[in-house]
């Protein structure tokens, strides 16, 4: 297969009734794990970019080496900017041969994320690239928001506007999810999820599915959601994986012994993943 704009894969996820995995690759390894997760499953899969992942590899590094490996790929495999934090940025991802690009501005007072969204979006589809487009601070991470109320979700009504004015190809529902772990118990507003996909017909997107309960993200993927984001678990499985091999009395630091366990986990992880959204 090849790499193909995300609207491709998104919107007969959405009219079949599943949705695709989409994680956060920052190296070979995760890259590597990603892909071979969804080769084994024969699903297709978007490989994101954060600007943190960008900063820490190297954007044009880390586009090339997915780049290789998702042309070698027995199945479509996007290549997403996560979280674009700039235009510049953007831009950069188009230059470098990313197949989706997503613009967050929604920090900023709504007509402005409109207008930024809106030539984001002009832009792309001439290049012919997707886009993503988020109306709502969803919260953890660096947001402030550590439990989302009604004040942060999404309004069905403003999704419609927002949809229609930006020109956008999926959208990133805020719903009472969160970037990374939870730190209480999560409270995810599928009526809401339910009310917005009534009136948007654009494929939705999931942010923050780290965590979040299987039965909450089954019913999230009947109602629309056709794009389901995971970083935080994917990051943590390489990670634990590492500090338990490393506590072993005969660990060696060769590069068999640091890398293929973890490596092994994370596929493990997201094979997992894929079968829950895809309904395997």
């Amino acid at each position: 297969m090849s790499l193909v704009p995300m609207s491709e894969l998104l919107v007969r996820a959405r009219r079949s009734g599943y949705a695709v995995g989409a994680f956060e690759v920052w190296n070979l390894e995760s890259i590597q794990a990603v892909i071979g997760a969804a080769e084994g499953l024969a699903q297709p899969v978007i490989l994101q970019v954060g600007p943190g992942e960008a900063d820490y590899a190297g954007m044009e590094d880390i586009a090339h080496a997915a780049i290789f490996h998702a042309r070698r790929a027995k199945v479509p495999v996007v290549l997403h900017l996560d979280h674009g934090d700039t235009f510049e940025r953007v831009m950069q991802c188009l230059n470098h041969g990313f197949t989706s690009v997503m613009l967050d501005v929604s920090h900023l007072p709504y007509a402005e994320n409109v207008a930024a969204t809106k030539e984001v979006a002009r832009v792309a589809h001439a290049c012919g690239v997707s886009v993503e487009g988020e109306m709502d601070r969803i919260g953890g991470g660096a947001t402030g928001i550590d439990v989302p109320d009604d004040a942060h979700l999404t309004n069905p009504d403003q999704a419609v506007e927002f949809v229609r004015a930006t020109g956008i190809d999926a959208f990133a529902v805020a719903i009472g999810t969160v970037h990374g772990f939870y730190q209480g118990e999560p409270h995810i507003r599928l009526g809401l999820l339910e009310k917005i996909a009534a009136r948007v017909p654009i494929p939705l997107v999931l942010h923050g599915g780290s965590g979040t309960p299987e039965a909450d993200v089954r019913k999230a993927v009947s109602l629309g959601i056709a794009k389901v984001n995971i970083c935080t678990e994917f990051v943590a499985a390489f990670a634990d994986t590492y500090a338990h091999e490393h506590a072993a009395s005969d660990f060696r630091y060769n590069v068999p012994g640091v890398f293929l366990k973890p490596r092994a986990a994370a596929r493990q992880l997201a094979e997992k993943k894929i079968r829950l959204f895809a309904g395997l």
